[in-house]
């Protein structure tokens, strides 16, 4: 398994744990962060991921920012990326088992090293529970192709 990582400088000093953390269940790290606390846009970092994701040289992305919302934004604009802003362990498993979501976003300013090796942990152990959400996914690819579209 491969896991692209994304992280701005508002969470780099995070990356030591996350990375270690990652290779601990055998994965690899594709490393896609700003290499010190030097002002990036998060949005450059997000499309790094989805790229990686959409050309499938990882299959799973972690994206963190300052609170997790600009890097899901930016991530959910790729097709084929659902990115879930997660910050407990109940809406991390619903996001890989209802949605499947291969993107876990997370704010940097909410959360401990230890919750974060939580999260990481319920998001690549989650399996998609395709029998009970595979209608509603098959609908989220239809708008994202926009082969579905319903009048506001």
């Amino acid at each position: 398994m491969i896991i692209s990582l994304g992280l701005d400088q508002h969470a780099v000093h995070l990356k030591g744990v996350i990375v270690k953390y990652i290779e601990g269940y055998g994965f690899e790290v594709l490393d896609r962060c700003v290499g010190d606390d030097t002002q990036v846009d998060y949005t450059d970092i997000a499309r790094k991921v989805a790229k990686d994701i959409r050309t499938m040289q990882a299959n799973f992305g972690v994206l963190m920012c300052y609170t997790g919302n600009g890097m899901a934004i930016a991530a959910n604009k790729f097709q084929g990326i659902r990115a879930a802003l997660v910050h407990t362990s109940e809406n991390t498993m619903l996001a890989r088992a209802h949605i499947d979501a291969n993107v876990m976003c997370v704010g940097s300013a909410y959360i401990t090293s230890e919750k974060l090796r939580e999260l990481i942990d319920i998001f690549f152990r989650t399996e998609f529970s395709s029998s009970e959400h595979e209608r509603e996914l098959s609908k989220i690819v239809q708008i994202e192709f926009g082969q579905f579209m319903t009048k506001l």
